[in-house]
């Protein structure tokens, strides 16, 4: 058998049927789309009208709403970063940026950095330089004699400054 060889076994897919072709071809005149009404025209769209009654997505509650303006953090906690240096995944002697922590597989997804969260306990001594941190985690973070940078907050006051 070869590759230009391959077909599909006899009837195993049918034709598209050719509608409003003559009389004579079984499905002419209407082309199965019964008598006048709105149905029967071209160009209808109709998914989700119930006839003049109130539609179920208009019916059913709406809650909450997208924030055009939130930031979308990939969130790492300090637990894990600790789990990480013990497996020697991770070296707390170097700064730990965005990029080892990606690099690592802690930080996944996150368009617009990584933030520092405090779940967890951090005993190795190290320099986080990340778009975002929470207090505990600045706090976890000093308790074990290291430090955190954060980036973003630099660029939001220089461009409030800059206004």
């Amino acid at each position: 058998m070869k590759l230009n060889e391959i077909k599909d076994n006899a009837g195993a897919r049918k034709g598209r049927m050719r509608v409003g072709r003559g009389i004579g071809s079984g499905k002419g005149k209407t082309a199965a789309r019964g008598q006048k009404g709105q149905k029967s025209r071209s160009g209808v769209s109709i998914k989700g009208f119930e006839g003049g009654q109130m539609p179920l997505h208009m019916r059913l509650p709406k809650r909450g709403f997208n924030n055009p303006f939130g930031k979308d953090y990939a969130e790492v906690n300090v637990g894990m970063v600790q789990k990480f240096i013990d497996a020697k995944k991770i070296d707390a002697k170097k700064n730990i940026t965005e990029e080892v922590l990606r690099e690592a597989g802690l930080a996944r997804g996150g368009k617009d950095g990584v933030r520092l969260l405090g779940k967890g306990e951090i005993k190795a001594k190290a320099k986080f330089v990340v778009t975002g941190a929470t207090k505990g985690a600045v706090a976890a973070v000093e308790k074990a004699g290291g430090s955190v940078e954060v980036t973003a907050a630099k660029a939001e006051k220089a461009a409030e400054k800059a206004d």
